[in-house]
């Protein structure tokens, strides 16, 4: 049976202050006693969600990333969250897969929260990231993503899957990925919506389903509740943060997934398409 031991990390952001983000969030990763594999960090964690990326975006060979760097290897564990980047003239709300090595891969926020002007201040990206830890593989998504199901959707490996006649574990051949991972800056008043999606996409592309948010009012005075959430294949959910800040270690099992799969292979269903960025 395989596992992937995740901690989830809700904190109340410092607004905009970078040096006292990455202390608070050192400690609170230093501190875990578990033994963890991933530990998860909210969207723009160490600033929280500002659109003032002329002033607080960093390069790929900044302190931030240097921080990531640092910590995953002191720890021994894989380090995710977002953050602003420049490049190329270009900001992007970017997410940072940082393994214990050094090596890392990136993600750039594919939808633009236009309703607080990020498309107005970020530059889109346009191709997915699934990484890959102990045979699991990670869809890798930022917050606004929650709402375009087209940009999460299982893409179906006929031949690998076996097509409508295939049998034993699914898709463990024909589906992407085992586990999507949301990490968000998702207000309050819009906590039914977070809570709703994250089932919706765990039961339509029957994965795991991650999503880590924050807590507390950010610079804007908007208040974000938290309600981070661990979702199991079938919808169900299997752990949910308070409105305070938490950190939280959950088991999650190939068991439960094959299972799943195995008993209700809806995939086999699926359509099949192609996706345009």
């Amino acid at each position: 049976m395989s596992t992937l031991t995740i901690t989830t990390i809700q904190a109340d952001l410092a607004w905009e202050d970078k040096d006292a983000n990455l202390r608070a969030f050192e400690e609170k990763i230093m501190a875990i006693r578990e033994t963890t594999e991933l530990v998860v960090l909210p969207e723009m964690f160490s600033t929280g969600f500002s659109m003032r990326p002329r002033e607080l975006a960093e390069k790929m060979d900044g302190p931030t990333v240097g921080w990531m760097k640092r910590v995953a290897a002191r720890k021994k564990v894989i380090l995710t969250g977002s953050l602003i980047i420049e490049e190329g003239g270009d900001y992007y709300n970017r997410l940072i897969w940082m393994l214990p090595n050094g090596e890392y891969g990136t993600y750039d926020k594919r939808h633009r929260f236009a309703y607080a002007g990020e498309h107005e201040e970020y530059t889109a990206g346009h191709k997915r990231l699934i990484a890959s830890v102990k045979g699991w593989r990670v869809l890798l998504l930022v917050c606004y993503d929650l709402r375009f199901p087209v940009w999460s959707r299982q893409q179906i490996d006929r031949e690998e899957g076996g097509g409508n006649g295939g049998g034993g574990s699914a898709g463990a051949a024909g589906l992407e990925y085992d586990l999507l991972l949301y990490v968000a800056n998702w207000p309050d008043r819009r906590s039914h919506a977070w809570r709703t999606l994250l089932q919706a996409r765990a039961i339509e592309n029957q994965a795991y389903v991650v999503g880590v948010n924050r807590v507390g009012n950010d610079g804007n005075n908007i208040y974000h509740s938290g309600d981070s959430m661990v979702v199991d294949p079938l919808g169900e959910v299997v752990w949910q943060g308070s409105s305070v800040e938490g950190v939280a270690t959950h088991l999650l099992t190939k068991e439960r997934l094959d299972e799943v799969r195995r008993r209700f292979p809806f995939w086999r269903d699926a359509d099949r398409f192609t996706i345009e960025p």
